[in-house]
Order: C-alpha cells, then structure tokens, then sequence
C-alpha cells in the first residue's frame, strides 16, 4: 500500500524542562536565613568586641584611678585640717555680719599691718569693733608670728577683708615683727599648710587662686609679698609642693564643708 503524498514521518521533539518555580523559591528562602545568620553572627560579634573594648578601658581608668589619679575625677588635697583654734567673733555689723558668701573661689593672704602682734589680739580687735563701730574688718582666719592659726569667721560667711572679693573668698591675716613685712618661719610654715588645706577643700588651683590683697585692690598688702615677685611665686610652689607630697587623691566631690 502506497504512502500519500506530502505526507511525512516526523521525530517529535521532547518538550523543554520547565523550571520548577517550587524549588527556586525553596532555595531562595534558604539563601535569605543564610545571609540573615550570617548578618546576625556579625552583630554579635561586632556587640562583643564594643564590650570587650569598653571593658578593658574600664580597666584602664580603675587602675589609674587607683594609682596615679589620672583619667579620672580625682585630685590630689591635703585633707587632714590644720591644727585650728575657732573663736568665732559675735554676729554683728562691724566684723562678722553672719551674710552667706557666693561660694570660695579663691583664697586672699594679708598682712595685718600692726607689727608685733599676735593671732588671738587681732581676732579680739575684730570682736571690739561690734562695741566701738570705728570701722568694718575682719578675717576668716588669723595666723600669729608662732604658727599659730585662729579662726574668727565661718568660710561659708563673708569676712570684712578683700573688698570687692568679700562675697567668693576666704581671707588669711599673718601676723609679722619684721619691717620689710616678711613672715616668720612659723608662719610661713602655718600659711602654707592652711592654703594647702583650703585649696583641696575648695578645689582651687594654687597657681591662680591662691591670691594677694594687693591683687585685688593695689593695697601693698601683704607687703613683702608684694615687693618681692619671685618670694610670692616661690609661696605658691611651696603650696603645691606641699599638696604633692602629703596629699592623697580623693574625688572633689566627696570633699565637704565641716
């Protein structure tokens, strides 16, 4: 039997795989928790490494905080007071009005410019003034020709002393027998403690606010301190010589007012 015509065998072509769509999306949700662990894993250890910094320099500052005082709040103050006779004067107009001050930001030194006297007869000189009214003066703290320090006002209160500084200072009067105004070594000795004391308790610097009357007024006073640039320098290297080696360190703010 004969073929038709124009009729032929064809092969059939297999038909092309078809993705499985299924499958993609599988694989593609695995590569997704892939890369999320993967992210997760580098947070975690981006967090541990910011601890571990954080921790060692903690360490760091403990360490100094504990030894040298540095990277950290704390100061070196001697905080042992001085040996101090408080004889507080009377409240009154004329040497100790009881007025708050505005806080202590520096400390002034004086002479008391009445030559061989001592501590205790200048203090007793500003108690006479609430009877005679002769004038306003006064001083938180006096110290005699034989180191002696007494003291007439309150650091809190305002004393009769550095004019215009009245209201943020504590004021120191030395006694003195000598003509050019210059301080016994006893004196001198008492001075430097006491300012070292103040300056720990009123966190003040040395260099800057440790200051003269005359620095505040012009007065020549304390007169020898005035006279003598290089004597005035040296006092305030003592002062912060004598920090450095008796001083211990403390936190400011654990500082407070007795």
């Amino acid at each position: 039997m004969s073929k038709g015509r124009g009729v032929r065998n064809v092969k059939r072509q297999p038909l092309p795989d078809l993705p499985d769509l299924g499958e993609d999306r599988r694989h593609e949700r695995i590569r997704k928790k892939k890369r999320k662990r993967r992210k997760r894993a580098l947070i975690r250890i981006t967090i541990a490494s910011i601890l571990l910094a954080v921790m060692a320099l903690i360490g760091l500052v403990l360490h100094f905080r504990g030894n040298v005082g540095i990277l950290s709040p704390k100061k070196k103050i001697v905080a042992e007071r001085p040996p101090i006779d408080v004889e507080l004067l009377t409240i009154n107009p004329y040497s100790r009005p009881g007025i708050a001050n505005d806080g202590v930001k520096a400390v002034v030194v004086h002479y008391t410019a009445n030559p061989g006297t001592d501590a205790l007869q200048n203090r007793n000189y500003f108690e006479s003034l609430k009877d005679t009214e002769e004038t306003y003066a006064s001083s938180q703290f006096v110290i005699g020709q034989d180191g002696s320090i007494v003291q007439c006002v309150p650091t809190a209160e305002i004393a009769y002393a550095s004019n215009d500084r009245n209201h943020d200072t504590v004021s120191i009067e030395c006694c003195y027998n000598n003509e050019d105004g210059s301080f016994e070594d006893a004196t001198y000795d008492s001075l430097v403690y006491l300012l070292a004391w103040l300056s720990g308790r009123f966190d003040l610097d040395p260099e800057t606010d440790i200051i003269r009357h005359y620095d505040v007024t012009g007065k020549l006073c304390p007169l020898y301190y005035v006279e003598n640039e290089d004597a005035w320098d040296k006092l305030k290297d003592d002062v912060a010589d004598y920090i450095e080696k008796n001083g211990s360190y403390v936190d400011p703010e654990e500082v407070r007012e007795e």
